[in-house]
């Protein structure tokens, strides 16, 4: 875990929500197997760190599981057809992994762009407007280096 921490603090505050954000959201793609895939092509597509990825996607695979029963409900309710579709138990099986990749489109992705945002402000820091005399460069270059307080834990010892 140290590994992780360290890559996210060794890159600027937007990629690394970039990469915790793509991680996340592209791990608990509800069909088993195409997460691995999906992040490797987001890595490439991205230039993000395709270890770091390769890392989150196997952190959210409980999460994966958890949510494929909901998001395929989801998928459902928005193509407009039932949950037991009439046919095979491999047709069902079909039809109810597109219900979840529907679900995972309608729901994740518009979480990943919420979350991404999220910790872009949280990495970053609330830098709220306030009238003081100028700061010298030195000091904003010293403020911006700082570690955010919720990646502290990560960062060793020196």
């Amino acid at each position: 875990m140290l590994g992780l921490g360290a890559a996210i603090t060794e890159i600027p505050p937007e990629r690394a929500a970039l990469l915790l954000a793509v991680g996340l959201v592209l791990g608990v793609f509800p069909i088993a197997g195409i997460p691995t895939l999906l992040c490797l092509l987001a890595a490439l597509i991205l230039r993000l760190n395709a270890p770091v990825l390769q890392l989150l996607n196997s952190l959210t695979s409980p999460l994966q599981m958890v949510l494929l029963l909901p998001l395929a409900r989801i998928g459902s309710r928005l193509c407009g057809s039932p949950r037991a579709g009439a046919g095979s138990w491999a047709a069902k099986i079909v039809a109810a992994g597109m219900h979840a990749v529907v679900g995972w489109a309608a729901i994740c992705l518009p979480a990943g762009l919420a979350l991404y945002a999220i910790l872009l402000v949280t990495m970053r820091g609330v830098q709220l407007p306030v009238r003081r005399a100028s700061i010298s460069s030195s000091a904003k270059q010293t403020r911006s280096r700082q570690v955010p307080q919720f990646l502290a834990v990560f960062v060793p010892l020196k």
